[in-house]
Protein backbone atom coordinates (compact mmCIF):
# COMPACT_ATOMS: atom_id res chain seq x y z
CA UNK A 1 0.00 0.00 0.00
CA UNK A 2 1.41 3.59 -1.06
CA UNK A 3 1.39 6.43 1.55
CA UNK A 4 0.97 9.99 0.72
CA UNK A 5 2.91 12.46 2.70
CA UNK A 6 3.16 15.99 2.18
CA UNK A 7 6.59 16.76 1.21
CA UNK A 8 9.20 19.42 0.24
CA UNK A 9 11.95 18.89 -1.76
CA UNK A 10 15.17 19.67 -1.35
CA UNK A 11 17.20 23.18 -2.37
CA UNK A 12 20.50 22.69 -4.57
CA UNK A 13 23.02 24.64 -5.26
CA UNK A 14 25.71 25.31 -7.44
CA UNK A 15 29.01 23.32 -6.33
CA UNK A 16 31.12 22.59 -8.96
CA UNK A 17 32.35 24.07 -12.69
CA UNK A 18 32.69 21.65 -16.01
CA UNK A 19 35.75 22.32 -17.73
CA UNK A 20 37.98 24.96 -19.37
CA UNK A 21 36.75 28.04 -17.95
CA UNK A 22 32.58 27.50 -18.80
CA UNK A 23 30.78 26.78 -16.03
CA UNK A 24 27.78 24.13 -15.17
CA UNK A 25 25.48 23.28 -12.32
CA UNK A 26 25.88 20.61 -10.20
CA UNK A 27 22.86 19.76 -8.52
CA UNK A 28 23.09 18.62 -4.73
CA UNK A 29 20.37 18.09 -2.21
CA UNK A 30 21.21 20.17 1.15
CA UNK A 31 19.64 20.05 4.03
CA UNK A 32 17.55 23.37 3.38
CA UNK A 33 14.36 22.87 2.59
CA UNK A 34 12.47 24.94 -0.54
CA UNK A 35 8.94 26.13 -0.16
CA UNK A 36 7.43 24.32 -3.10
CA UNK A 37 5.93 21.06 -2.65
CA UNK A 38 7.10 17.49 -4.97
CA UNK A 39 4.65 16.68 -7.73
CA UNK A 40 1.88 14.89 -6.69
CA UNK A 41 -0.23 14.43 -9.41
CA UNK A 42 0.11 11.30 -11.75
CA UNK A 43 2.64 11.29 -14.63
CA UNK A 44 1.41 11.57 -17.95
CA UNK A 45 1.67 8.44 -20.21
CA UNK A 46 4.37 9.99 -22.23
CA UNK A 47 6.43 11.55 -18.63
CA UNK A 48 6.19 7.69 -17.69
CA UNK A 49 7.51 6.67 -20.31
CA UNK A 50 10.63 8.83 -20.03
CA UNK A 51 11.11 9.47 -16.59
CA UNK A 52 14.13 8.13 -16.11
CA UNK A 53 15.75 11.02 -18.60
CA UNK A 54 14.25 13.81 -16.65
CA UNK A 55 15.68 15.89 -13.93
CA UNK A 56 14.83 16.13 -10.15
CA UNK A 57 14.92 19.74 -9.95
CA UNK A 58 12.93 20.52 -13.01
CA UNK A 59 10.50 17.41 -13.40
CA UNK A 60 10.34 16.64 -9.35
CA UNK A 61 11.09 12.84 -10.31
CA UNK A 62 14.03 11.00 -8.87
CA UNK A 63 15.30 10.68 -12.65
CA UNK A 64 18.67 10.96 -14.31
CA UNK A 65 19.23 14.23 -15.66
CA UNK A 66 19.73 12.84 -19.18
CA UNK A 67 17.76 15.00 -21.28
CA UNK A 68 19.49 18.03 -19.45
CA UNK A 69 23.10 16.27 -20.06
CA UNK A 70 22.17 16.41 -23.80
CA UNK A 71 21.07 19.97 -24.20
CA UNK A 72 23.78 21.60 -22.30
CA UNK A 73 26.95 19.82 -22.01
CA UNK A 74 27.07 17.32 -25.15
CA UNK A 75 25.34 18.53 -27.81
CA UNK A 76 27.87 19.29 -29.83
CA UNK A 77 30.43 17.30 -28.79
CA UNK A 78 31.76 14.11 -30.55
CA UNK A 79 32.92 11.09 -28.36
CA UNK A 80 34.40 7.65 -28.57
CA UNK A 81 32.57 4.62 -29.74
CA UNK A 82 32.46 2.53 -26.59
CA UNK A 83 31.40 -1.30 -26.67
CA UNK A 84 28.58 -2.41 -23.81
CA UNK A 85 28.34 -6.14 -23.34
CA UNK A 86 24.74 -7.20 -22.38
CA UNK A 87 25.07 -10.39 -20.91
CA UNK A 88 21.52 -11.71 -20.78
CA UNK A 89 18.85 -13.48 -22.75
CA UNK A 90 18.76 -13.16 -26.64
CA UNK A 91 18.64 -9.97 -28.03
CA UNK A 92 16.76 -9.22 -30.94
CA UNK A 93 19.17 -7.12 -33.37
CA UNK A 94 16.80 -6.61 -35.98
CA UNK A 95 15.14 -4.35 -33.74
CA UNK A 96 14.32 -1.17 -35.31
CA UNK A 97 15.63 0.62 -32.50
CA UNK A 98 18.69 -1.14 -32.07
CA UNK A 99 19.61 -2.74 -35.19
CA UNK A 100 21.96 0.27 -35.65
CA UNK A 101 23.90 0.71 -32.65
CA UNK A 102 24.53 -3.76 -32.62
CA UNK A 103 28.10 -4.56 -32.03
CA UNK A 104 29.91 -6.00 -35.27
CA UNK A 105 33.04 -8.87 -34.98
CA UNK A 106 34.73 -7.40 -37.85
CA UNK A 107 37.18 -10.27 -38.07
CA UNK A 108 34.71 -12.88 -38.86
CA UNK A 109 32.87 -13.50 -41.71
CA UNK A 110 29.51 -14.28 -41.54
CA UNK A 111 27.96 -17.89 -41.79
CA UNK A 112 31.33 -19.68 -43.23
CA UNK A 113 31.34 -21.98 -40.54
CA UNK A 114 35.58 -20.82 -39.83
CA UNK A 115 36.56 -19.14 -36.33
CA UNK A 116 38.18 -16.36 -38.84
CA UNK A 117 39.30 -14.44 -35.96
CA UNK A 118 41.00 -17.61 -34.02
CA UNK A 119 39.09 -16.36 -30.60
CA UNK A 120 37.64 -19.86 -30.61
CA UNK A 121 33.88 -18.51 -31.43
CA UNK A 122 32.71 -20.31 -34.96
CA UNK A 123 31.11 -17.45 -36.74
CA UNK A 124 30.41 -14.78 -33.61
CA UNK A 125 29.33 -12.15 -35.70
CA UNK A 126 27.72 -9.57 -33.17
CA UNK A 127 28.32 -11.95 -30.25
CA UNK A 128 27.84 -15.43 -28.73
CA UNK A 129 25.08 -17.15 -27.97
CA UNK A 130 26.39 -19.71 -24.42
CA UNK A 131 22.59 -21.14 -24.02
CA UNK A 132 22.57 -22.65 -27.59
CA UNK A 133 19.26 -23.90 -28.56
CA UNK A 134 17.79 -24.22 -24.86
CA UNK A 135 16.01 -21.08 -22.72
CA UNK A 136 13.68 -22.91 -20.32
CA UNK A 137 15.83 -23.84 -16.88
CA UNK A 138 15.71 -24.52 -13.29
CA UNK A 139 16.65 -22.93 -9.81
CA UNK A 140 20.42 -23.55 -9.10
CA UNK A 141 18.66 -24.93 -5.48
CA UNK A 142 16.75 -26.97 -7.60
CA UNK A 143 19.19 -28.16 -9.49
CA UNK A 144 20.94 -29.38 -6.01
CA UNK A 145 18.35 -31.17 -5.41
CA UNK A 146 17.81 -32.93 -8.86
CA UNK A 147 21.40 -33.67 -8.41
CA UNK A 148 20.60 -35.89 -5.61
CA UNK A 149 24.16 -35.37 -3.62
CA UNK A 150 23.25 -34.96 0.19
CA UNK A 151 26.99 -34.36 0.53
CA UNK A 152 26.35 -30.76 -0.68
CA UNK A 153 26.59 -28.55 2.14
CA UNK A 154 23.29 -26.40 0.44
CA UNK A 155 21.17 -29.25 0.05
CA UNK A 156 19.36 -28.99 3.24
CA UNK A 157 19.10 -25.24 2.91
CA UNK A 158 17.58 -25.64 -1.12
CA UNK A 159 15.18 -28.99 0.10
CA UNK A 160 13.48 -26.39 2.58
CA UNK A 161 13.79 -23.59 0.45
CA UNK A 162 11.90 -25.68 -2.38
CA UNK A 163 9.29 -26.73 -0.16
CA UNK A 164 9.00 -23.66 0.93
CA UNK A 165 8.54 -21.93 -2.35
CA UNK A 166 6.73 -24.32 -3.85
CA UNK A 167 3.91 -23.60 -1.52
CA UNK A 168 4.04 -19.78 -2.08
CA UNK A 169 4.24 -19.79 -6.04
CA UNK A 170 1.15 -22.23 -5.61
CA UNK A 171 -0.75 -20.01 -3.88
CA UNK A 172 0.48 -17.15 -6.04
CA UNK A 173 -1.18 -19.57 -8.96
CA UNK A 174 -4.40 -19.43 -7.54
CA UNK A 175 -5.03 -15.88 -6.32
CA UNK A 176 -3.62 -14.54 -9.79
CA UNK A 177 -5.73 -17.08 -11.69
CA UNK A 178 -8.88 -15.50 -9.49
CA UNK A 179 -7.61 -11.70 -10.56
CA UNK A 180 -6.91 -12.42 -14.28
CA UNK A 181 -10.49 -13.47 -14.53
CA UNK A 182 -11.32 -10.48 -12.34
CA UNK A 183 -9.55 -8.16 -14.46
CA UNK A 184 -10.79 -9.93 -18.08
CA UNK A 185 -14.78 -10.20 -17.33
CA UNK A 186 -14.18 -6.29 -16.03
CA UNK A 187 -12.50 -5.46 -19.31
CA UNK A 188 -15.01 -6.98 -21.56
CA UNK A 189 -17.56 -4.79 -19.86
CA UNK A 190 -16.02 -1.78 -20.16
CA UNK A 191 -15.12 -1.86 -23.62
CA UNK A 192 -18.31 -3.59 -24.60
CA UNK A 193 -19.87 -0.55 -23.10
CA UNK A 194 -17.27 2.15 -24.70
CA UNK A 195 -18.12 0.05 -27.81
CA UNK A 196 -13.81 0.18 -27.81
CA UNK A 197 -11.11 -1.96 -26.67
CA UNK A 198 -8.47 0.67 -26.01
CA UNK A 199 -10.17 2.90 -23.72
CA UNK A 200 -8.43 5.56 -21.31
CA UNK A 201 -8.94 7.18 -17.65
CA UNK A 202 -10.83 9.83 -19.43
CA UNK A 203 -13.59 7.44 -21.20
CA UNK A 204 -13.63 5.54 -17.35
CA UNK A 205 -14.36 8.76 -15.55
CA UNK A 206 -17.20 10.05 -18.12
CA UNK A 207 -19.10 6.83 -17.51
CA UNK A 208 -22.22 7.45 -15.46
CA UNK A 209 -23.67 4.30 -14.58
CA UNK A 210 -26.03 2.80 -12.10
CA UNK A 211 -26.03 -1.03 -13.10
CA UNK A 212 -23.83 -2.47 -10.28
CA UNK A 213 -21.82 -5.00 -12.88
CA UNK A 214 -20.59 -1.73 -14.18
CA UNK A 215 -19.37 0.13 -11.24
CA UNK A 216 -17.80 -2.95 -10.04
CA UNK A 217 -16.05 -3.60 -13.19
CA UNK A 218 -14.47 -0.08 -13.32
CA UNK A 219 -13.50 -0.16 -9.27
CA UNK A 220 -11.52 -3.75 -10.40
CA UNK A 221 -9.87 -2.06 -13.62
CA UNK A 222 -8.88 1.33 -11.36
CA UNK A 223 -7.59 -0.75 -8.42
CA UNK A 224 -5.44 -2.89 -10.53
CA UNK A 225 -4.81 -0.28 -12.80
CA UNK A 226 -3.33 2.02 -10.61
CA UNK A 227 -4.03 4.82 -12.77
CA UNK A 228 -1.93 3.73 -15.37
CA UNK A 229 -3.21 0.52 -17.47
CA UNK A 230 -6.33 0.20 -18.68
CA UNK A 231 -8.19 -2.01 -21.21
CA UNK A 232 -5.50 -4.28 -23.45
CA UNK A 233 -2.20 -2.53 -21.51
CA UNK A 234 -3.70 -4.35 -17.85
CA UNK A 235 -5.27 -7.30 -19.33
CA UNK A 236 -2.04 -7.84 -20.92
CA UNK A 237 0.27 -6.82 -17.60
CA UNK A 238 -1.55 -9.28 -15.99
CA UNK A 239 -1.61 -12.11 -18.42
CA UNK A 240 2.56 -11.84 -18.15
CA UNK A 241 2.52 -12.23 -14.37
CA UNK A 242 0.77 -14.94 -14.66
CA UNK A 243 2.93 -16.69 -17.27
CA UNK A 244 5.39 -15.82 -15.13
CA UNK A 245 4.10 -17.27 -11.91
CA UNK A 246 3.04 -20.67 -13.96
CA UNK A 247 6.53 -20.57 -15.55
CA UNK A 248 7.84 -20.39 -12.23
CA UNK A 249 5.90 -23.55 -11.56
CA UNK A 250 6.40 -25.79 -14.24
CA UNK A 251 9.37 -24.57 -15.08
CA UNK A 252 12.03 -23.12 -12.77
CA UNK A 253 10.75 -25.12 -9.65
CA UNK A 254 10.51 -28.89 -11.71
CA UNK A 255 13.05 -31.27 -10.57
CA UNK A 256 12.65 -33.34 -13.48
CA UNK A 257 12.79 -30.35 -15.93
CA UNK A 258 16.57 -30.86 -18.59
CA UNK A 259 17.25 -27.88 -19.28
CA UNK A 260 20.42 -28.35 -21.09
CA UNK A 261 21.28 -28.48 -24.49
CA UNK A 262 25.00 -27.63 -25.00
CA UNK A 263 26.38 -31.14 -24.56
CA UNK A 264 29.17 -29.69 -21.91
CA UNK A 265 29.67 -29.99 -18.45
CA UNK A 266 28.37 -26.89 -16.26
CA UNK A 267 31.31 -28.48 -13.75
CA UNK A 268 33.41 -28.82 -15.94
CA UNK A 269 35.67 -25.72 -17.25
CA UNK A 270 37.67 -27.06 -19.15
CA UNK A 271 35.01 -27.25 -22.06
CA UNK A 272 34.72 -23.35 -23.16
CA UNK A 273 33.93 -23.46 -26.90
CA UNK A 274 30.34 -24.70 -26.86
CA UNK A 275 26.66 -22.53 -28.00
CA UNK A 276 26.01 -20.88 -31.37
CA UNK A 277 26.79 -17.48 -32.73
CA UNK A 278 22.90 -17.24 -32.98
CA UNK A 279 22.67 -14.03 -30.24
CA UNK A 280 18.66 -13.47 -31.20
CA UNK A 281 15.67 -14.62 -28.94
CA UNK A 282 14.27 -18.60 -29.45
CA UNK A 283 10.99 -16.66 -28.68
CA UNK A 284 8.99 -13.23 -28.62
CA UNK A 285 8.65 -13.94 -25.05
CA UNK A 286 12.28 -14.07 -24.44
CA UNK A 287 12.62 -9.97 -24.16
CA UNK A 288 14.49 -9.20 -21.07
CA UNK A 289 17.88 -8.86 -23.03
CA UNK A 290 16.04 -6.72 -25.62
CA UNK A 291 14.36 -4.39 -22.99
CA UNK A 292 17.76 -3.93 -21.13
CA UNK A 293 19.72 -2.87 -24.40
CA UNK A 294 17.32 -0.56 -25.59
CA UNK A 295 17.33 1.34 -22.35
CA UNK A 296 21.20 1.68 -22.51
CA UNK A 297 21.51 2.15 -26.14
CA UNK A 298 18.39 2.69 -28.16
CA UNK A 299 18.92 4.65 -31.21
CA UNK A 300 18.41 8.36 -30.24
CA UNK A 301 16.36 10.75 -31.84
CA UNK A 302 15.45 8.45 -34.60
CA UNK A 303 11.62 9.49 -34.15
CA UNK A 304 10.49 6.13 -33.38
CA UNK A 305 10.07 4.19 -29.85
CA UNK A 306 12.83 5.02 -27.60
CA UNK A 307 15.64 7.06 -26.67
CA UNK A 308 18.67 4.76 -25.07
CA UNK A 309 20.83 6.76 -22.21
CA UNK A 310 24.05 6.66 -23.97
CA UNK A 311 24.90 7.36 -27.89
CA UNK A 312 28.07 6.53 -29.06
CA UNK A 313 27.35 2.97 -28.43
CA UNK A 314 27.58 -0.37 -29.78
CA UNK A 315 25.72 -3.29 -28.05
CA UNK A 316 27.53 -6.49 -28.28
CA UNK A 317 25.33 -9.53 -27.28
CA UNK A 318 26.18 -12.33 -25.16
CA UNK A 319 23.30 -15.15 -24.65
CA UNK A 320 23.87 -16.53 -21.18
CA UNK A 321 20.43 -15.70 -19.01
CA UNK A 322 18.01 -18.54 -19.68
CA UNK A 323 14.57 -18.91 -17.94
CA UNK A 324 15.43 -19.75 -14.67
CA UNK A 325 18.57 -19.50 -13.06
CA UNK A 326 21.73 -19.10 -15.44
CA UNK A 327 24.99 -21.74 -15.02
CA UNK A 328 27.74 -19.66 -12.86
CA UNK A 329 30.91 -21.34 -15.85
CA UNK A 330 28.53 -19.53 -18.64
CA UNK A 331 28.68 -16.23 -16.86
CA UNK A 332 31.95 -16.54 -16.63
CA UNK A 333 32.78 -17.64 -19.95
CA UNK A 334 31.02 -14.94 -21.08
CA UNK A 335 32.35 -12.05 -19.02
CA UNK A 336 35.94 -13.37 -20.37
CA UNK A 337 34.44 -13.49 -24.02
CA UNK A 338 33.21 -9.68 -23.17
CA UNK A 339 36.14 -8.60 -22.35
CA UNK A 340 38.09 -10.35 -24.72
CA UNK A 341 36.23 -8.87 -28.08
CA UNK A 342 36.46 -5.48 -27.02
CA UNK A 343 33.76 -4.75 -24.22
CA UNK A 344 34.59 -1.22 -21.77
CA UNK A 345 31.55 -1.94 -20.42
CA UNK A 346 29.62 -5.02 -19.36
CA UNK A 347 25.78 -4.99 -17.95
CA UNK A 348 25.11 -8.01 -15.40
CA UNK A 349 20.61 -7.36 -15.27
CA UNK A 350 20.69 -11.44 -13.55
CA UNK A 351 21.31 -13.06 -9.97
CA UNK A 352 20.48 -15.84 -7.76
CA UNK A 353 21.60 -17.03 -3.98
CA UNK A 354 22.75 -19.91 -4.43
CA UNK A 355 25.98 -20.17 -6.67
CA UNK A 356 27.79 -23.95 -7.47
CA UNK A 357 30.87 -21.80 -8.15
CA UNK A 358 30.80 -18.33 -7.73
CA UNK A 359 34.34 -18.57 -7.55
CA UNK A 360 35.03 -18.75 -11.08
CA UNK A 361 32.71 -15.63 -11.52
CA UNK A 362 34.74 -13.50 -9.31
CA UNK A 363 37.69 -15.18 -11.13
CA UNK A 364 36.56 -13.10 -14.46
CA UNK A 365 34.82 -9.72 -12.57
CA UNK A 366 38.65 -9.62 -11.45
CA UNK A 367 39.67 -10.41 -15.24
CA UNK A 368 37.52 -7.66 -16.44
CA UNK A 369 38.86 -5.31 -13.55
CA UNK A 370 42.42 -6.47 -14.66
CA UNK A 371 41.80 -5.14 -18.53
CA UNK A 372 39.73 -2.11 -17.11
CA UNK A 373 36.11 -3.14 -18.04
CA UNK A 374 33.67 -1.98 -15.87
CA UNK A 375 30.59 -4.70 -14.48
CA UNK A 376 27.21 -3.31 -13.63
CA UNK A 377 25.51 -5.70 -12.07
CA UNK A 378 21.73 -5.46 -10.74
CA UNK A 379 21.49 -5.50 -7.06
CA UNK A 380 18.19 -8.44 -7.37
CA UNK A 381 14.29 -7.82 -6.36
CA UNK A 382 13.63 -10.02 -3.30
CA UNK A 383 13.83 -6.54 -0.99
CA UNK A 384 16.41 -7.97 0.95
CA UNK A 385 19.53 -6.73 2.84
CA UNK A 386 22.80 -7.86 0.92
CA UNK A 387 24.92 -7.22 3.64
CA UNK A 388 23.06 -10.19 5.34
CA UNK A 389 22.49 -12.20 2.59
CA UNK A 390 24.09 -13.22 -0.55
CA UNK A 391 23.36 -12.98 -3.68
CA UNK A 392 25.47 -13.85 -7.05
CA UNK A 393 27.39 -12.56 -8.32
CA UNK A 394 29.30 -10.21 -6.22
CA UNK A 395 32.82 -9.44 -5.71
CA UNK A 396 33.45 -10.36 -2.08
CA UNK A 397 32.94 -13.24 0.26
CA UNK A 398 30.86 -12.41 3.84
CA UNK A 399 31.18 -8.74 3.19
CA UNK A 400 34.78 -8.66 2.76
CA UNK A 401 37.58 -7.59 0.69
CA UNK A 402 36.72 -6.59 -3.24
CA UNK A 403 37.97 -8.76 -5.63
CA UNK A 404 38.25 -5.62 -7.87
CA UNK A 405 37.25 -2.38 -8.13
CA UNK A 406 35.48 -2.53 -11.71
CA UNK A 407 32.31 -3.95 -9.83
CA UNK A 408 28.73 -1.98 -9.12
CA UNK A 409 26.01 -2.98 -8.21
CA UNK A 410 22.44 -1.05 -8.70
CA UNK A 411 19.16 -0.95 -6.77
CA UNK A 412 15.71 0.23 -8.07
CA UNK A 413 14.30 3.42 -7.64
CA UNK A 414 10.48 4.51 -8.63
CA UNK A 415 9.31 7.26 -10.58
CA UNK A 416 8.22 9.33 -7.16
CA UNK A 417 10.44 11.53 -5.11
CA UNK A 418 9.94 11.20 -1.44
CA UNK A 419 9.49 8.07 0.99
CA UNK A 420 8.15 5.67 -1.83
CA UNK A 421 11.29 6.55 -3.99
CA UNK A 422 12.90 3.86 -3.44
CA UNK A 423 11.20 0.36 -5.40
CA UNK A 424 8.93 -2.06 -2.82
CA UNK A 425 11.22 -5.24 -4.16
CA UNK A 426 14.89 -3.36 -4.68
CA UNK A 427 17.68 -4.87 -2.79
CA UNK A 428 19.63 -2.57 -0.71
CA UNK A 429 22.71 -3.06 1.50
CA UNK A 430 25.36 0.22 3.10
CA UNK A 431 28.23 -2.49 2.56
CA UNK A 432 26.91 -4.13 -0.94
CA UNK A 433 24.70 -1.66 -3.04
CA UNK A 434 26.90 0.90 -4.44
CA UNK A 435 23.83 3.38 -5.90
CA UNK A 436 20.44 3.34 -7.35
CA UNK A 437 18.90 4.71 -10.27
CA UNK A 438 15.65 4.35 -12.06
CA UNK A 439 14.28 0.75 -12.51
CA UNK A 440 10.46 1.05 -12.40
CA UNK A 441 7.93 1.71 -14.97
CA UNK A 442 10.88 1.70 -17.77
CA UNK A 443 9.72 1.90 -21.09
CA UNK A 444 12.08 0.26 -23.36
CA UNK A 445 12.21 -2.46 -26.73
CA UNK A 446 10.91 -5.63 -26.62
CA UNK A 447 11.13 -8.47 -29.25
CA UNK A 448 9.40 -7.70 -33.24
CA UNK A 449 9.78 -3.91 -32.98
CA UNK A 450 7.74 -3.61 -30.08
CA UNK A 451 7.87 -1.66 -26.70
CA UNK A 452 6.81 -2.61 -22.44
CA UNK A 453 7.41 -1.22 -19.47
CA UNK A 454 8.90 -3.26 -17.36
CA UNK A 455 10.08 -3.28 -13.30
CA UNK A 456 13.22 -4.56 -11.98
CA UNK A 457 16.75 -3.50 -10.58
CA UNK A 458 17.51 -5.57 -14.03
CA UNK A 459 16.12 -1.70 -15.74
CA UNK A 460 18.45 0.02 -12.88
CA UNK A 461 21.29 -1.72 -13.97
CA UNK A 462 21.45 -0.38 -17.70
CA UNK A 463 19.95 2.73 -16.84
CA UNK A 464 23.81 2.88 -15.03
CA UNK A 465 25.33 1.01 -17.55
CA UNK A 466 24.60 3.62 -20.24
CA UNK A 467 25.87 6.70 -18.11
CA UNK A 468 29.32 4.86 -17.45
CA UNK A 469 28.99 4.49 -21.43
CA UNK A 470 28.57 8.42 -21.61
CA UNK A 471 31.68 8.41 -19.21
CA UNK A 472 33.72 6.16 -20.97
CA UNK A 473 32.60 7.62 -24.38
CA UNK A 474 33.56 11.17 -23.57
CA UNK A 475 36.54 11.00 -21.28
CA UNK A 476 38.04 7.39 -22.42
CA UNK A 477 41.27 8.22 -20.90
CA UNK A 478 39.39 7.24 -17.08
CA UNK A 479 40.05 3.74 -16.07
CA UNK A 480 36.96 1.08 -14.79
CA UNK A 481 37.73 2.09 -11.47
CA UNK A 482 37.85 5.84 -11.78
CA UNK A 483 34.45 5.28 -13.86
CA UNK A 484 32.93 3.98 -10.75
CA UNK A 485 34.25 6.51 -8.28
CA UNK A 486 32.43 9.09 -10.83
CA UNK A 487 29.20 7.26 -10.72
CA UNK A 488 29.36 6.88 -7.13
CA UNK A 489 30.51 10.90 -6.47
CA UNK A 490 28.50 12.53 -8.48
CA UNK A 491 24.99 11.29 -7.60
CA UNK A 492 22.33 13.14 -5.73
CA UNK A 493 22.57 12.34 -2.23
CA UNK A 494 18.81 12.92 -0.92
CA UNK A 495 18.22 13.65 2.69
CA UNK A 496 14.70 11.84 2.89
CA UNK A 497 13.61 8.94 4.79
CA UNK A 498 12.46 6.17 2.35
CA UNK A 499 10.04 2.71 2.62
CA UNK A 500 12.29 -0.13 2.26
CA UNK A 501 11.17 -3.65 1.16
CA UNK A 502 7.57 -2.39 0.25
CA UNK A 503 7.17 -2.46 4.49
CA UNK A 504 5.66 1.39 5.58
CA UNK A 505 6.73 0.69 9.29
CA UNK A 506 10.43 0.10 8.11
CA UNK A 507 11.63 3.57 6.99
CA UNK A 508 15.47 4.31 6.63
CA UNK A 509 17.24 7.53 5.82
CA UNK A 510 18.17 6.80 2.10
CA UNK A 511 21.70 7.50 2.66
CA UNK A 512 21.63 4.41 4.63
CA UNK A 513 21.01 1.59 1.78
CA UNK A 514 24.22 1.94 -0.88
CA UNK A 515 27.30 2.76 0.13
CA UNK A 516 27.62 6.21 -1.78
CA UNK A 517 24.20 7.07 0.00
CA UNK A 518 22.75 8.50 -3.76
CA UNK A 519 20.75 8.26 -7.39
CA UNK A 520 22.74 8.38 -9.94
CA UNK A 521 23.22 11.72 -11.92
CA UNK A 522 24.19 11.07 -15.87
CA UNK A 523 24.40 15.20 -15.78
CA UNK A 524 26.94 15.32 -12.72
CA UNK A 525 28.51 12.33 -13.34
CA UNK A 526 30.03 14.02 -16.74
CA UNK A 527 30.91 17.33 -15.04
CA UNK A 528 32.69 15.12 -12.35
CA UNK A 529 34.28 12.85 -14.80
CA UNK A 530 35.80 16.33 -16.47
CA UNK A 531 37.67 17.26 -13.66
CA UNK A 532 38.94 14.24 -12.64
CA UNK A 533 40.00 14.08 -16.44
CA UNK A 534 42.06 17.55 -15.79
CA UNK A 535 43.60 16.92 -13.04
Amino acid sequence: MKTFKSLFIAAFVASMFYGCGSSAIISTPIESIDNTPIKTADLTKAQLHHWSHLDLVKDTVPGMSVDKLYSEIIKNKKGKKVIVAVVDSGIDIDHEDLRDVIWTNEGEIPNNGIDDDKNGYVDDVHGWNFLGDGYDEQLEYVRILASGDTSNPDYEKAKAEYDKEYQLWMGRKTLYDQIYAQITSADETLSNLLNKKDYTKEDIDAIKSTDPKVNEAIQIVEYYGKGTKYGPALVKSFKHSLESINDRLNINLNKNLKGRVTGDNPDDMSTKYYGNGNVRPVKKSESHGTHVAGIIAAERNNGIGVDGVANNVLIMPVRTVPNGDEYDKDVALAIRYAVDNGAKVINGSFGKYYSTHSDWVREAIAYAGEHDVLFVNAAGNEGKDLDKVAIYPNDQVDNGPEVSNNFITVGALAPKYGPDMVAGYSNYGKINVDLFAPGSEIYSTTPENEYESYNGTSMAAPAVAGVAALVRSYYPDLTAGQVKQVLMSSGLAAKTNVIVGGDADNVKPFADLSKSGKMVNAFNALIVASRMATK
